[in-house]
């Protein structure tokens, strides 16, 4: 099992370190055959309108879309949850339109104003998930086929809609792999 992490800007190193403390293959992901070789496929945290400006220039929009058709698990953290949303309530972003929600881009404000919770997240086991959130977007809404996995007070802050998993905070920043550990079993 390859779990591809897109790597055109933003914190992909982490993922794959954190797939690398799993003992997953995990491998750079820049162009649309770097996307083909992947069992699933995971969108990181960076600067969302950077991101999706570089997945047209090189042709990585369509291949992830491809991706997603064949039922390959794709998980988009931060910036990468704003990619995969088909509404972004502000901004001029290239979004590849996937998860039936709307989200809101930086909701909890500025940089100082990033924060850590503790989490129930409904896969996993363990007790809480201490999660971190920088910059963070919000879920505006989802649909009704969208399952919320986690929450933070009444927002949901992950969710998953059949191959599609996105989340608000940055799982990658953390030592604890429950999160990276449940994706990849999507993968199989």
């Amino acid at each position: 099992m390859t779990i591809g992490v897109l790597a055109l800007q933003g914190d992909f190193r982490e993922h794959l370190e954190a797939l690398a403390r799993l003992g997953v293959a995990g491998r750079n992901v820049r162009t649309p055959e770097d996307v083909a070789a992947c069992d699933a496929l995971i969108l990181p945290g960076g600067e969302s309108t950077t991101i999706g400006k570089l997945l047209v220039r090189f042709g990585v929009d369509d291949a992830i879309r491809e991706l997603h058709a064949q039922g390959k698990p794709l998980f988009g953290t931060c910036a990468g949850a704003i990619l995969l949303c088909r509404e972004v309530l502000e901004g001029d972003v290239d979004k590849l339109g996937l998860l039936d929600a709307r989200i809101a881009r930086n909701a909890y404000g500025r940089q100082i104003d990033s924060f850590e919770a503790d989490l129930d997240i409904a896969p996993l086991e363990g007790g809480a998930y201490r999660a971190v959130f920088i910059r963070a977007p919000r879920f505006a809404a989802v649909g009704d086929g969208v399952e919320v996995l986690a929450a933070n007070g009444e927002e949901p802050v992950l969710v998953r809609q059949g191959n599609l998993v996105a989340g608000t905070f940055h799982p990658e920043l953390t030592n604890d792999d429950r999160v990276h550990a449940w994706f990849c079993s999507l993968a199989g």
